[in-house]
């Protein structure tokens, strides 16, 4: 089971007659790759300003992580039925296992993220969580031989060096409220790992209705006694993180159609730099230290070689 390579844009052939193209009108290559980074840059936005908005609705009303992963997942599921329906399009699940192991820890690592919100800094929650590719890095390590590399390696511990930098600057002890930051990031490696081998067997309907489906009844479940009929400022608040989460999930899932691998890895990468530079003008954030904006260059660079690396292969 090895990753598969995207097929770059510029190589792609044009839709079979009688199938929709991604496209209603054909356009050149350049401007299709262009609106492929513009959705992956768009993305990385969307998925930014959601944490903002849980951080603002500290300060006015009080919402659990676990009500704002729930009201995400419920919007999504609504808006993946609705895509069925207009498509006139069945489900096809095949592996039962790959579907719920991809929405178990996708749950896991959204609600991490959300806690990290709110019990850390908007730019640590954010560049923590961003440390998914180099804990994809050391997973395939140990479950795809075929992917083992030397230059990963050093990349990976160049990459731990940054999360050290941002956990514990200046202290022996780790911060331990940026432990959820980090668990974000290593669950979400996991839920990639899922995603990837699933999408040998399922399309991306079928992924996203269990994802926001099922995962939306394990939060619930888990956590039904924080979730409550909100009043209008809670749901303005839970809406509107929904809105930017769930497109953000589209925008990325559209953009990866038109770019490469190691285009749309680079630019998802950017979010940490986003969040280092916006989290003090946004949400009022204390800024990086020295220490925090060099763990922060660290993992970004480490991700951008791992990227390449992988598209090389």
């Amino acid at each position: 089971m090895a990753f598969k390579k995207s097929p770059s844009p510029r190589d792609q052939k044009p839709a079979a007659a009688g199938q929709p193209a991604l496209l209603k009108f054909p356009l050149p290559s350049r401007v299709v790759v262009m609106l492929g980074c513009l959705a992956i840059l768009a993305s990385a936005a969307c998925f930014y300003i959601s944490t903002v908005i849980v951080r603002w609705a500290e300060a006015e009303v009080a919402i659990d992580a676990a009500f704002f992963v729930f009201f995400r997942f419920l919007m999504g599921f609504g808006v993946i039925c609705g895509i069925l329906v207009v498509q006139r399009k069945g489900l096809r699940p095949r592996r039962y296992d790959l579907l719920i192991g991809r929405t178990v820890f996708n749950c896991i690592a959204v609600f991490c993220f959300y806690r990290a919100v709110t019990v850390t800094s908007l730019a640590e929650a954010n560049i923590l969580n961003m440390t998914y590719p180099i804990f994809l890095a050391v997973i395939s390590w140990f479950v795809l031989k075929s992917q083992r590399d030397p230059v990963a390696v050093a990349m990976v511990i160049l990459a731990f060096t940054g999360i050290w930098l941002i956990l514990s600057p200046g202290r022996i002890a780790p911060a331990l409220n940026n432990l959820w930051g980090l668990a974000s990031g290593i669950t979400a490696a996991v839920a990639i790992l899922y995603l990837n081998i699933s999408r040998q067997y399922h399309d991306t309907e079928t992924i996203l209705f269990y994802v926001f489906g099922l995962g939306g009844v394990l939060i619930y479940a888990l956590f039904y006694q924080r979730i409550f009929w909100p009043d209008a400022a809670a749901f303005n608040y839970l809406f509107w993180c929904a809105v930017f989460g769930v497109g953000g999930q589209y925008l990325i899932t559209i953009g990866f159609r038109y770019v490469t691998a190691v285009e749309g890895a680079i630019l998802s990468s950017t979010r940490i730099l986003m969040a280092a530079v916006l989290g003090p003008w946004i949400a009022l954030d204390p800024p990086l230290r020295v220490s925090g904006w060099v763990g922060a260059l660290l993992i970004f660079i480490a991700n951008v070689v791992l990227a390449v690396r992988k598209s090389g292969k």
